[in-house]
């Protein structure tokens, strides 16, 4: 090990009981996105002990950005940071963790930029789960000029990330005119069209491409047996390995819904009601980077990078701006599903604590690579622009 990494090591095992103090903090106070006030200020307190220089509210008014600038030429690295909770189970996604891990690791890798050179940041990205905290950093050219973004997320597993699904979030309007049912005539309803509009995209999935998902449901169909109703309203999830073919999906739903609208007799609008998600671009450098820095970190029976996207991550919308990963960290068996309590639990119990420590060493490691290793840093910056959409 070298004195760098051993002095990497060293911090993390000595602050290990103030970050996890963090993790649990933000587990006892969990936010929903765009609300995270408590967790914005637990954490830019203390980066700004850590000599840090902070700025809230940088894209959105929960957001945060720690820099610490060696004053020497070198890479610019980015600790990404998650600190929203979900309804009812709180940190059911791990998301404090992710905070206390990005945080641990910007700071061990702060005790010997000084000599290695570069310059740090600590990006607090709220709002994951539906919002997109990222994707309004990225938009506000918060990532322009990052050389590397990096972060872990709790899993079953110690894994090298992989792929997302690109989303398209959109909600259809009908609009009718009500009547009595005895003389419905006299009136148009809006809950045909929208059964209709249910219909024909349950025909639609079997001609899309593999791996792109349709999910919708009806939010508005009416109050009353004998009342035809006059409006109705579908939200829905389009989801596809790319977003250039998940627009084409969406084109395809909403000539669905304009035709049965007219078919019905009613009035149609539609508007993304959250915020679409970028698929996200790999970089298997960075994965075979994170790999090693796994190991170092004594790591075994590591994943690889998961070929097959699933489900949907604003750190997309990063991965096009900058050379970006997203592994995975263990705290849990398979038989503890993300999204619950049980999983919320994790993040606090020893398994979780043990994480803490693992990630946010392995995450160092990887950074310290970046910041040494020129020709590291030129092969992941190479696979970034050779992967990037024409």
């Amino acid at each position: 090990m070298t004195s760098h990494e051993s002095a990497i090591k060293t911090y993390l095992e000595e602050s290990h009981p103030q970050y996890a103090e963090l993790v649990r903090y933000l587990y006892d106070h969990p936010e929903a996105g765009n609300e995270e006030w408590l967790a914005q200020e637990q954490l830019t307190k203390m980066l700004t002990g850590l000599g840090f220089c902070v700025t809230k509210g940088a894209a959105t008014p929960t957001d945060f950005v720690g820099v610490y600038d060696s004053g020497k030429p070198g890479p610019v690295l980015a600790y990404l940071c998650e600190y929203d909770a979900l309804p009812v189970v709180g940190h059911g996604c791990g998301h404090n963790l992710i905070a206390g891990i990005s945080l641990a690791a910007a700071a061990a890798l702060k005790q010997v930029i000084d000599q290695t050179g570069g310059t740090l940041q600590v990006m607090g990205c709220p709002a994951e789960e539906n919002f997109g905290g990222k994707i309004s950093l990225a938009e506000a050219g918060l990532f322009n000029g990052v050389d590397c973004a990096m972060m872990l997320h709790p899993s079953s597993v110690n894994g090298l990330g992989g792929r997302s699904l690109a989303l398209i979030p959109e909600r259809f309007v009908f609009h009718g005119r009500s009547a009595h049912a005895s003389r419905a005539w006299e009136g148009a309803s809006a809950l045909d069209a929208a059964v209709s509009t249910f219909n024909l995209l349950n025909q639609l999935r079997q001609f899309v491409k593999p791996g792109t998902n349709i999910q919708g449901v009806i939010t508005d169909g009416g109050k009353a047996a004998n009342v035809i109703p006059e409006t109705a309203q579908l939200d829905y999830y389009f989801r596809a390995p790319s977003m250039a073919y998940c627009k084409e999906v969406q084109a395809k739903a909403l000539t669905s819904a304009q035709a049965a609208a007219q078919a019905a007799g009613v009035q149609f609008s539609h508007y993304q009601y959250e915020t679409a998600y970028d698929d996200c671009l790999m970089n298997y450098t960075l994965g075979e980077l994170l790999q090693e820095a796994f190991a170092t970190a004594g790591l075994t029976e590591i994943e690889a990078i998961v070929e097959e996207p699933i489900g949907s991550t604003d750190v997309g919308a990063v991965s096009y701006r900058c050379p970006t990963i997203q592994g995975k960290i263990k705290i849990c068996g398979s038989d503890v599903p993300a999204h619950t309590s049980d999983f919320a639990a994790a993040t606090v119990s020893d398994a979780g604590s043990k994480a803490l420590l693992d990630g946010a060493f392995s995450l160092a490691l990887l950074g310290l690579r970046l910041l040494t290793d020129p020709q590291a840093l030129a092969k992941v910056q190479k696979e970034f622009q050779d992967s990037k959409p024409v």
